[in-house]
């Protein structure tokens, strides 16, 4: 299983990001898919999820409104949109299957600044 992020960045307050997580190993469609983030002295936390079918989503509440997870089964990718980020939003954001055990990508950084 391997899980490969990207598309974080230094961005101001108010501006969007999309991440994307491509992944390899297993059978992309039949998993669900979370993006999780870490800030630094923070636990991690789940900020969004998505059925493997991608017909259902869940979203932290501090996310909601500004975040939209999306997959794309024949790309093997999960997405996670951005949109009016907050200097709170900073932290080291992963993707995230569980296959008997959690598998995690490198991470992507995502700095917000005011």
């Amino acid at each position: 299983v391997q899980l490969v992020e990207s598309g974080g960045g230094l961005v101001q307050a108010g501006e969007s990001l999309r991440l994307s997580c491509v992944a390899s190993g297993f059978t992309f469609s039949r998993y669900a898919m979370s993006w999780y983030r870490q800030a630094p002295g923070k636990e991690r936390e789940l900020v969004a999820s998505i059925t493997s079918a991608g017909g259902s989503m869940n979203y932290a509440d501090s996310v909601k409104g500004r975040f939209t997870i999306s997959r794309d089964n024949a790309k093997n990718t999960v997405y996670l949109q951005m949109n009016s980020l907050k200097p709170e939003d900073t932290a080291v954001y992963d993707c995230n299957v569980q296959i008997i055990r959690k598998y995690w990508g490198q991470g992507t950084q995502v700095t917000v600044s005011s």
